[in-house]
């Protein structure tokens, strides 16, 4: 479990590297006038360039202000990206990602009313275009997991450096996927883990049942005979002769009838003699 005194350490070291860019006059300036959701930065518009790309729009998701008001401190200085709102909760965070369709989503996991999970699930429905980065001082595994299984593009840890945020925010809009070094160990280890079980599993599942009817028509497929000359020894329709074929091919997953005759030998369910 993480306890309140690291999250207010963590959050305090971040905090404290977003006042040191806030000092610089001009982003000081642009972070002392209030604005509200999905509005433009004063003079952001005038001041680009014409036939430049527009910038990438962020929102930031966080039940705690002054983190919040930390991460936009730090993104207000780069040209290319833009803070187009705010939410303090997951059932915000869904709202607004509807509202303002952002490129980017910065989120926490743990808010109230709704988790950062649980908006992550609804914001890929309600803005399919938006790369969502968890941004959270959890790394439990589970959190992990369900953040991915969620849509989540990113998972970061808000250990990480100031500068490593507005480059988080460009590589997960540019198509990447980010996950913090720590946390990808734990990744790495887990799909190995399901992988092996899932390995497991499959030995230990049992050959498909063929019946008896359908074994004899195996037997003569592998003697090499057709589907006439297997009519005749049994006495059948070339017909019959095909939908046992063609339930043997389901029955065992494959698309030919030398593949049906390599995986029954293999699996000894004939001897070839």
């Amino acid at each position: 479990m993480v306890h309140i005194a690291e999250y207010r350490r963590g959050e305090a070291a971040f905090l404290h590297a977003a006042t040191l860019v806030g000092e610089n006059p001009e982003t000081r300036d642009a972070a002392a006038v209030p604005r509200q959701a999905g509005a433009d930065p004063a003079g952001r518009e005038a001041a680009r360039p014409a036939g430049t790309a527009d910038p990438i729009g962020v929102l930031i998701v966080d039940d705690h202000a002054l983190f919040r008001r930390g991460l936009e401190m730090v993104l207000q200085g780069e040209d290319d990206i833009e803070v187009i709102g705010e939410g303090g909760d997951g059932h915000e965070a869904v709202e607004m990602a509807g509202d303002l369709l952002p490129d980017v989503v910065l989120m926490d996991i743990r808010m109230p009313r709704r988790s950062g999970i649980e908006a992550c699930t609804a914001i890929k429905d309600a803005a399919p275009s938006a790369k969502i980065v968890m941004l959270t001082i959890s790394d439990e595994e589970e959190d992990l997991f369900e953040a991915i299984k969620a849509g989540a593009s990113g998972y970061l840890l808000k250990e990480i450096s100031i500068d490593e945020v507005p480059q988080a925010v460009r590589a997960v809009h540019g198509g990447q996927s980010l996950i913090s070094p720590s946390m990808a160990s734990k990744l790495i280890t887990e799909f190995a883990a399901l992988a092996k079980r899932s390995e497991e599993r499959t030995q230990q599942v049992p050959a498909p049942r063929l019946t008896d009817r359908e074994m004899e028509v195996l037997r003569l497929v592998a003697r090499g005979l057709g589907n006439r000359e297997i009519a005749r020894e049994l006495f059948i329709s070339e017909n019959t002769v095909k939908n046992h074929v063609r339930n043997i091919l389901e029955k065992l997953q494959l698309h030919s009838r030398m593949e049906a005759v390599v995986y029954a030998v293999r699996e000894k369910l004939l001897e070839i003699t």
